[in-house]
């Protein structure tokens, strides 16, 4: 099925994990000479690929090196390209690095007190507080991450057993939430409070496409995140042609009010649905038709995540028979930043502190009752191999402001993209071979080289979390976003990389196992391919399966 998207869219406490080294600023590093051009069997191999009709108007870059960084082959290696996802190795390194593998956040919920009033008995204050502190997790997700392969394996045994393995309710920390606050409240006499103010309210980065914001994978990033800011939205097919189909959204709330029409069309028709949401409405649209015995699915951003979580508490605390007399409202930090966040991004920090010297966020009872519930996300290490994985990009743009709020001045996006940087200067990568604006790589803005992307590599190889940090990479024809790709040897299980597609850019970094036994590091990025078309992709692959026999 295809869909149609409009262009009317709109857009606790910490635990801390000590382990970040102290550092200091690097002097400028020399680059030294890639081999290139087709004066070798692996250069002919590239050269003979890239001149494909179906590929040689893009632009191709190469970085080929040994796990300790000595070059094997380049072509541009030193020219920008846009990283897309790719950029999410960067912000995950740093996050592995500054925050600490182990580190696990708590998102709580206090009652705020206002002056002048009095409590009374099962009355503790006039409105309940849900503070976010970027927590990605609060949602049906099971960790550890399982591959497609072990799910099937999973849904295998439960089935031996007689039982099915369930998907758990997205909203299930809220409910337990809501839960323990019954315990001890009766009845809330002022508002539900969802509030995202530990950083900046800037829902989207730098040149994120209006096209995507509608969409899950352009959800709007906010410290307080709930199922990772989306709605799943199903089209289910009537039985009889000509029908109303069945469109819902899930999990079920009042946020949005869907406004559908859309018919059954007979069994293998062409169809199509368009879906429209217009800025900062609540309503969704979908017009279109659909095949029968033809489900779709897609996921529908949150407009405003602080105000939905808001709102799904209250109706959780309802459905425990709390009673609520205000509304749901959001509290958002306005962001009153007037200067360049070129500028910003890179000033310079001498000196990044271990996680263990870190500011300390306030979580104490300053005009509150202490916490009266909360809840204790998976750490780092899982998170970071989810967004690995899938490429997940609201987790890696949370990974990103906590960098932002730890180590700079704020939780903003170019505080974040600040830390990021010093890091990677710290790492001994020239600061002229990349530029980010955001750490998923949605941004258009964001470039780098392969070059860069060699050299964090291999830099991770001796780190103390490089283990974990490589586990989380895709695997080729096994999951994440390799699941469908090298799925035949020598290349099978022997691939770890992460993927990019954005536009007309595709980018493909990692570890490789060659035939000789070597492992080495490559980064391929191309930019200006053909659209709607997959030839850059496959010459991609071509040249994977080139390294690996010449290496």
């Amino acid at each position: 099925m295809r869909f149609c998207r409009s262009r009317s869219y709109a857009f606790v406490l910490f635990l801390l994990a000590p382990a970040v080294l102290t550092q200091t600023v690097a002097s400028a590093p020399v680059h030294v000479v890639f081999p290139t051009g087709a004066g070798t069997p692996l250069g002919r191999q590239v050269t003979s690929i890239a001149a494909d009709p179906a590929v040689s108007r893009a632009h191709w870059g190469i970085a080929v090196t040994a796990l300790d960084g000595t070059p094997i082959y380049g072509l541009n290696e030193g020219e920008f390209f846009r990283p897309a996802s790719n950029n999410k190795l960067f912000t995950t390194a740093a996050a592995m690095h500054l925050l600490g593998p182990g580190t696990q956040l708590v998102t709580s919920v206090k009652m705020l007190k206002h002056e002048g009033t009095g409590s009374q008995a099962g009355v503790h204050g006039d409105d309940l507080l849900l503070e976010g502190h970027g927590e990605a997790n609060l949602s049906g997700r099971t960790f550890p991450y399982l591959s497609p392969g072990e799910h099937r394996r999973l849904a295998s045994l439960a089935a031996q057993h007689g039982t099915t393995t369930t998907t758990p309710d997205p909203l299930r920390y809220l409910d337990e939430l809501a839960a323990e606050i019954s315990k001890r409240v009766q009845h809330i006499p002022g508002n539900i409070i969802g509030d995202d103010t530990l950083w900046p309210w800037e829902p989207y980065a730098n040149d994120w496409s209006i096209d995507d914001a509608v969409w899950g994978y352009g959800a709007p990033v906010s410290a307080l995140t709930i199922n990772d800011n989306q709605l799943d939205l199903t089209i289910e097919p009537a039985a009889t042609v000509g029908k109303a189909a069945s469109v819902k959204l899930s999990p079920a709330t009042d946020y949005y009010q869907l406004q559908a029409d859309v018919k059954t069309v007979a069994a293998k028709s062409p169809a199509s649905v368009r879906i429209d949401r217009a800025q900062g409405s609540h309503i969704v649209r979908v017009i279109g038709t659909v095949a029968v015995g033809e489900p779709s699915s897609t996921e529908i951003a949150i407009e405003d995540p602080a105000e939905f979580a808001a709102q799904a508490l209250k109706q959780a605390l309802e459905a425990h028979g709390v009673k609520v007399d205000g509304n749901a409202i959001a509290r958002h930090r306005a962001d009153v930043n007037t200067g360049s966040f070129s500028e910003e991004a890179r000033l310079p920090i001498p000196t990044l502190m271990s996680a263990a010297n870190a500011p300390a966020i306030d979580a104490g009872c300053m005009n509150t009752d202490c916490p009266m519930a909360g809840h204790v996300g998976p750490t780092v290490r899982d998170d970071v191999t989810l967004t690995l994985k899938i490429s997940q990009n609201l987790h890696a743009e949370l990974l990103l402001h906590r960098l932002g709020k730890m180590y700079g001045t704020d939780g903003s996006t170019a505080q974040g993209a600040r830390v990021v940087r010093q890091f990677l200067l710290n790492a001994g990568l020239d600061g002229d071979d990349f530029i980010f604006f955001d750490g998923s790589g949605l941004s258009g803005h964001d470039l780098v080289t392969p070059r860069a992307t060699a050299k964090l590599l291999s830099y991770a190889t001796h780190q103390s979390w490089f283990t974990q940090w490589k586990a989380g990479l895709p695997v080729g024809g096994e999951d994440g976003t390799l699941a469908g790709r090298f799925s035949q040897p020598p290349l099978k299980d022997h691939l770890f990389a992460k993927t990019g597609t954005l536009a007309e850019a595709r980018a493909l970094s990692g570890y490789l196992d060659c035939a000789s036994g070597k492992t080495v590091i490559f980064s391929i990025m191309v930019d200006n391919h053909s659209p709607n078309a997959p030839g850059d992709r496959d010459a991609m692959d071509r040249i994977i399966a080139a390294i690996a026999q010449q290496n």
